[in-house]
């Protein structure tokens, strides 16, 4: 019964960016982690470049709270390790597999972060692995045509992953920053390292997971 009450509050959500204005969020997490610090410029972006209308501030919402429902996409992000408590997991599960898109970033390229996330989506989903999103998928040219992951220091290589349920792509992950931060405020990478043509990519993103 609620995962029914969740798909129908994804269903009315995604109705309704449709037909206004999409607002999305970024999550509280592990009790007491923000994303604050994940820029939402990209959404004036859309706006700016597409059909599309949106709100261009992000709402903070808990990760465990049945407002989450309420949002089509949300937005993740951190600095240190952490972990989900068991609702959060039950309720990350459940708005996934009921429609809604989750983008993922290590912030500032954090390497304790990549291995809580990574962690933390094992515990969630077992056996289904992220998988490679090769740079010819349709996400990397949905509204720009994104050729390369633009690193800020470029000692290996930039990559997204992605989480399919059901044949369907449900989160984009970056171990590296899509955070953006020339677009923030009081927000930096501090010596670490972040995908320079973020704001781009996470256009890309948002479209994607609207149209598909």
């Amino acid at each position: 019964m609620i995962g029914s009450i969740a798909t129908v509050c994804l269903a009315a959500a995604m109705a309704s960016a449709k037909e206004g204005a999409i607002q999305c969020a970024n999550l509280i997490y592990g009790e007491n982690h923000t994303s604050r610090c994940f820029s939402d410029e990209f959404l004036t972006a859309v706006q700016r470049e597409t059909t599309i209308g949106t709100e261009r501030r992000f709402r903070a919402v808990k990760l465990e709270s049945g407002e989450l429902f309420q949002y089509p996409f949300v937005v993740i992000t951190g600095e240190q390790d952490f972990r989900f408590t068991a609702k959060e997991r039950e309720n990350l599960k459940r708005y996934l597999t009921s429609g809604g898109f989750l983008l993922a970033s290590a912030g500032c390229s954090n390497k304790d972060w990549d291995q809580a996330f990574r962690r933390e989506i094992k515990t969630i989903f077992g056996d289904t692995k992220m998988r490679p999103i090769a740079m010819d998928e349709p996400l990397f040219r949905t509204v720009y045509k994104v050729k390369e992951l633009k690193l800020w220091h470029p000692a290996e290589p930039a990559k997204l992953e992605g989480l399919e349920v059901n044949g369907k792509l449900v989160m984009v992950y970056s171990p590296h920053g899509l955070n953006d931060t020339q677009h923030t405020e009081g927000c930096c990478c501090c010596g670490g390292n972040e995908i320079l043509n973020s704001l781009e990519v996470n256009v890309n993103i948002l479209v994607y997971a609207l149209l598909y």
